[in-house]
């Protein structure tokens, strides 16, 4: 399994944090690798990413199923995947302190099956830059937004 956190300080009340990652969006095309999504219901979305690692193109497609929506401080979902053999979990959480927010983001990512020996080397090294960049990505969208 291969997990990926990262936390920022965004200097906005948490209402504010809440109010842009509650908004699917808001903030999809933030997602590295993000090709479109496809909102099926309000808990539920289709996402593709294409991207490229050591030259091979790949394109993929995740069901995204929010599991817990607490506002305004907990986000938390799980993914399948629909072109490849791999379930994962992750959250978003938001704490308010003097004025500023926390915001951490969490990835966990378990490639199965046959591929999962081909794909597990190159999940550890991509979910922690995922979870890196879009948690970055996120904070200065809501700083310019707020």
């Amino acid at each position: 399994m291969a997990t990926g956190t990262h936390t920022v300080e965004i200097p906005v009340d948490v209402q504010a944090v809440w109010d842009y990652v509650s908004d699917l969006e808001k903030w999809a095309t933030t997602v590295p690798a993000y090709k479109e999504h496809e909102i099926i219901n309000d808990k539920q979305s289709i996402w593709t990413f294409e991207g490229s690692v050591k030259g091979i193109r790949k394109t993929i497609k995740a069901q995204v199923d929010i599991t817990e929506w607490n506002e305004p401080s907990n986000i938390k979902f799980e993914l399948k995947g629909l072109s490849d053999n791999f379930t994962g979990s992750g959250h978003f959480t938001a704490e308010e302190v003097n004025g500023k927010t926390t915001m951490t983001c969490t990835v966990n990512v378990h490639a199965g099956g046959i591929s999962g020996a081909v794909l597990t080397p190159i999940i550890k090294w991509a979910v922690p830059k995922v979870a890196s960049r879009l948690t970055e990505s996120i904070a200065r969208k809501i700083a310019v937004f707020s």
